[in-house]
């Protein structure tokens, strides 16, 4: 047990590591979009499903509350959470729709979408990225793997954050890592550092 938990650790690491070090202007990029949403206006849209799902209301919350400094709210929204919405879309159109009829209710341009898919090929995420473009909504797409980086959402997105590892649990500590990195960075050139929790 214990050569697993320092060669998982391991491996969890280099996963960070080698995101950080292939993505931190694309990183930069996306709280430089975030930042400007945000003044304009907009909102963020974020979604995933199963941990992915955990993850969007994960960050809105840190967004919408505060990170690390008391601040005012940020328009942040995860479209995994209301569970009437949710299973009406579902029940009566199929779980392919929950996202896209969410963004079709709720957003508009100015808005920034952030899907959340550790394979990058789940349809109810792909056909809501989809939807966004043809709404005129800027797209970001957080994903995995190095066969086919971003999957089917890597050519749809304007902006691809793609974790090169093929280790589902890596891809997710990597992508929970990058989200707190971009709501700290975020906080920091909004707010500034100065009153800090």
């Amino acid at each position: 047990m214990k050569t697993l938990i320092s060669t998982s650790l391991e491996q969890s690491v280099k996963a960070q590591q080698d995101f950080a070090a292939a993505s931190s202007d694309r990183i930069v990029q996306l709280v430089e979009w975030i930042i400007e949403t945000f003044q304009g206006g907009g909102k963020l849209l974020i979604f995933g499903n199963g941990g992915s799902a955990a993850d969007a209301q994960h960050m809105a919350a840190e967004f919408v509350n505060r990170f690390k400094i008391s601040r005012r709210p940020l328009p942040a929204i995860a479209l995994t959470t209301d569970s009437s919405v949710l299973t009406s879309i579902g029940n009566d159109f199929g779980y392919d729709l929950i996202f896209v009829k969410q963004i079709e209710a709720l957003g508009k341009p100015g808005d920034l979408v952030l899907a959340i898919s550790t394979s990058g090929t789940s349809p109810n995420v792909v056909k809501a990225v989809e939807i966004a473009r043809e709404m005129g909504i800027r797209t970001v797409a957080l994903t995995g793997g190095t066969d086919r980086p971003g999957g089917d959402l890597g050519p749809l997105v304007d902006l691809l954050l793609n974790v090169p590892a093929d280790s589902t649990p890596h891809i997710q500590e990597t992508h929970l890592w990058v989200e707190h990195m971009v709501c700290e960075l975020v906080e920091r050139e909004m707010f500034g550092d100065s009153r800090a929790a």
